[in-house]
């Protein structure tokens, strides 16, 4: 089959393609490279941006499914600019719809839920607490009468690939880094509940739902942890890091957990990787300093977007 990767460029697409090279699809990745200079895989590429529709028409007719993954991704990057916010995330996956005939594999987030104390599934009430969120669940109805799969996501960890920009904006990731950059991890309340996901356990998902008859919403996780039970793991890991924890309230409000029995039993998801190997891939490439700068903004959808939000003007 033809797989057009929209978005494909980034941290879940940098595990998506790599796997999908070991598979007979002939894939294609349509990007703008927003956070990378180059694109240096061995896949074929199309350098575009999502709004100019008739670059990418030329695509959708070529692709049998499309895995939409293009988005600004995060509360801090939306709120930089909103109107930039939704017109990709929202209005870019309407004229899909409006478009696509075929196959669609669409990446929403359980950030949909936002605040909530019990555990939820696909049919629990929504609270988006931000533009990210709201764009994601108004572009998960415009798909409602499509061909889609909607995976809401869990908050990502772990290493992707060899290749593509590594992410240390996100909770795992960023308790991490500080345990080694600083030997403290500071935690904000501590008792709200992420649903946590290794990015390779989506991109899996992606895979194996590629030609199936599967639709609707689905969420994926692969554990619900507290935050200070994710600093005191991560802590198992850097014994003499120092644990520090504040009730002061931190900016981000979400707090909730959910379940994936709905994909366990459809298509029986199976999350293969812990926090425990998310954390120790981290470990070693800090440690072995493979990361030239770890204070660079571009690991950091808000921080780069910040600066470089220039670069969205127009498509």
């Amino acid at each position: 089959m033809r797989i057009l990767v929209v978005g494909g460029a980034g941290y879940i697409g940098g595990a998506l393609t790599d796997l999908l090279q070991h598979t007979s699809h002939e894939v294609r990745v349509y990007d703008a490279l927003l956070y990378e200079d180059a694109y240096r895989k061995p896949v074929s590429f199309v350098y575009g941006d999502v709004r100019d529709h008739d670059a990418l028409l030329l695509h959708l007719k070529w692709a049998d499914v499309v895995v939409w993954m293009a988005a600004l991704v995060g509360d801090g990057a939306c709120a930089l600019n909103p109107d930039i916010a939704t017109e990709i995330n929202q209005q870019g996956v309407a004229w899909l719809a409006e478009n696509f005939d075929g196959r669609i594999v669409f990446l929403s987030t359980c950030s949909v839920y936002g605040a909530q104390d019990k555990e939820l599934d696909e049919i629990s009430l929504t609270n988006p607490l931000s533009v990210y969120a709201a764009t994601k669940l108004a572009a998960e109805q415009h798909l409602s009468q499509k061909a889609a799969i909607i995976f809401r996501l869990g908050t990502l960890f772990g290493v992707g690939d060899l290749f593509s920009r590594l992410r240390l904006d996100l909770a795992v990731n960023t308790l991490v880094m500080k345990a080694f950059t600083s030997g403290k991890v500071t935690v904000y309340g501590g008792d709200q509940f992420r649903p946590l996901l290794h990015v390779k356990d989506a991109a899996q998902t992606i895979v194996d739902n590629l030609e199936s008859e599967h639709k609707g919403i689905f969420n994926l996780h692969g554990q619900n942890m507290r935050i200070i039970d994710l600093a005191y793991q991560i802590r198992n890991h850097f014994p003499d890091v120092v644990l520090e924890r504040t009730e002061m309230k931190f900016q981000d409000a979400r707090n909730y957990r959910v379940n994936s029995q709905k994909a366990i039993s459809t298509f029986g998801f199976r999350p293969k990787y812990t926090v425990d190997n998310g954390i120790e891939e981290l470990k070693v490439l800090l440690q072995e300093g493979r990361i030239k700068n770890i204070g660079d903004a571009r690991y950091s959808n808000h921080h780069f977007l910040k600066n470089s939000l220039h670069l969205l003007g127009e498509a």
